[in-house]
């Protein structure tokens, strides 16, 4: 590895080698050259010709499918010191390994015939990817969610103790959001269309020439093209280039994806410092190189931090579309070559640390009940208002009593850092009748959760259960960590 240069972190630190295959010159290279046999093949089917002798031959055909892997990228280099487009550079390197079809690679095509499909196949490729790893946070989680719940725990409002919840129940708050943006990955990635052959500023004027004018000839070009590539359609009009608003599309969803991730490690960063959760930490894990007792969320951090990113560069592809000029500005490119590769591979790092952090989630459930139990006096006393009322009390009047009574028992916590003694406080009220012994039977957290542990069960069978199914083949992902 050179270390005199600039490498991403991306590809170093983050990305695995799966994603980062799909964004590879191999993957790009290999795929232009499936593209120019995809047009040959058609371009001969449909009969093309010259004074009645076929323009393309099968030898030729089968000459170029013996070259699609073996990429003699020496020769492209040099060719392109020379010519200064990488296009014509790999049609002249790919020609010089297949002599007998070198002039009738690329016929009728333009640049983008390579560049823009090779773009929507490599971004297809990659939310296929995404989905298989987001499928599985979705597995990750729900198993979480089960196994918690029936654990109570506070709820928190403004980041305030509010009525209890479980811990399941909020994980299915997380796993709700990643099944929103699993619905919008589906839907753009089955509408992913290819560009097919247009020409030069999308007019298909090339194949007109080529095929004397036959439209019912040209009409079949890019349906074949597509099949054989395997898409089930082009986009039916087109500049030179696919409309680049489908790179915001893609973004959009990438985008979605980390703001729920992000939104997640936030909620597990504030655990860990309630000491309730807490992130997988290795035996010999570093914390922190001053002050070695720390245990920091550092995996929800980075979450956080890679998801700031792909959230941010979904501006580029969206202000790129807005800015394109009529049929073709090349100002998309440079910008396109980071954006959308970059922000894969940054999500893919992000649901691998997801995959990682759900998988090893540490649930301390006595500090959980502790923060319950020194809050529950609170949260009870709606039904111990109640219970009062029974006894033969004034709704309206124990109402004001325990509005002071909290206020005084909030001062004893707030102010002295005693315990709560809410408890001891309205037993010793006579208003009341009711004996310290019968408050604290009511003191049991389960009882205040309402239907948390059923909605989960509910949510868990009739939402998550079909997802899974439908992507069972997809599931037992599981994902390392390099630093």
């Amino acid at each position: 590895m050179s270390t005199d240069r600039y490498t991403s972190p991306l590809s170093e630190r983050y990305a695995s080698k799966e994603m980062q295959y799909i964004f590879s010159q191999d993957m790009k290279f290999t795929t232009w050259r499936k593209l120019w046999i995809a047009l040959a093949e058609t371009e001969m089917e449909l009969g093309l010709s010259e004074n009645g002798k076929p323009v393309i031959t099968q030898e030729q055909i089968d000459e170029l499918k013996a070259h699609v892997n073996d990429i003699n990228y020496d020769v492209a280099k040099e060719r392109e010191k020379q010519v200064r487009h990488d296009v014509m550079s790999h049609v002249y390197a790919y020609g010089q390994q297949c002599p007998k079809a070198a002039g009738i690679i690329h016929l009728g095509a333009t640049s983008c015939y390579v560049g823009d499909n090779t773009d929507i196949i490599v971004m297809h490729e990659a939310l296929k990817l995404v989905h298989k790893k987001l499928v599985n946070v979705i597995a990750e989680l729900a198993a979480f969610a089960d196994k918690y719940k029936n654990l109570p725990t506070l709820a928190f409002t403004h980041f305030q103790p509010a009525q209890p919840t479980t811990v399941g129940k909020r994980a299915t708050l997380w796993t709700q959001e990643f099944l929103m943006d699993l619905e919008d990955l589906e839907y753009v990635m089955n509408s992913l269309k290819l560009l097919g052959s247009k020409g030069t500023t999308g007019t298909q004027a090339s194949f007109l020439e080529l095929f004397d004018g036959d439209q019912e000839t040209i009409d079949r070009i890019d349906p074949m093209i597509a099949a054989k590539m395997g898409f089930k359609e082009c986009y039916a009009v087109s500049g030179q280039t696919y409309s680049r608003k489908v790179d915001t599309r893609v973004a959009n969803i990438l985008a979605g994806i980390a703001a729920s991730a992000h939104k997640m490690s936030n909620d597990i960063r504030l655990l860990q410092h309630l000491k309730e959760v807490e992130e997988p930490f290795e035996k010999s894990q570093i914390g922190s190189s001053a002050m070695a007792y720390k245990r920091n969320p550092m995996r929800s951090e980075r979450i956080a931090s890679l998801s700031r990113y792909v959230m941010i560069d979904a501006l580029n592809p969206a202000i790129t579309s807005a800015t394109q000029w009529f049929e073709r500005t090349l100002d998309d490119s440079a910008n396109k070559r980071l954006s959308i590769p970059e922000g894969f591979l940054a999500i893919d790092g992000i649901l691998d640390l997801c995959l990682n952090v759900v998988d090893g989630l540490v649930v301390y459930d006595k500090v959980i009940t502790k923060h319950m139990m020194a809050e529950l006096p609170f949260m009870a006393t709606e039904n111990i208002m109640m219970d009062a009322v029974k006894n033969g009390g004034n709704r309206q009047e124990l109402h004001e009593k325990i509005r002071t009574l909290s206020m005084e028992a909030g001062k004893t916590v707030k102010q002295e850092g005693k315990d709560n003694n809410l408890l001891e406080l309205i037993a010793a009220d006579p208003e009341f009748n009711l004996t310290l012994e019968e408050l604290q039977a009511t003191m049991e957290p389960a009882k205040y959760v309402g239907r948390a542990p059923i909605q989960v069960e509910k949510f868990l069978a009739n939402v998550v259960q079909p997802v899974l199914d439908a992507n069972k083949a997809e599931l037992g992902v599981k994902a390392e960590i390099n630093v």
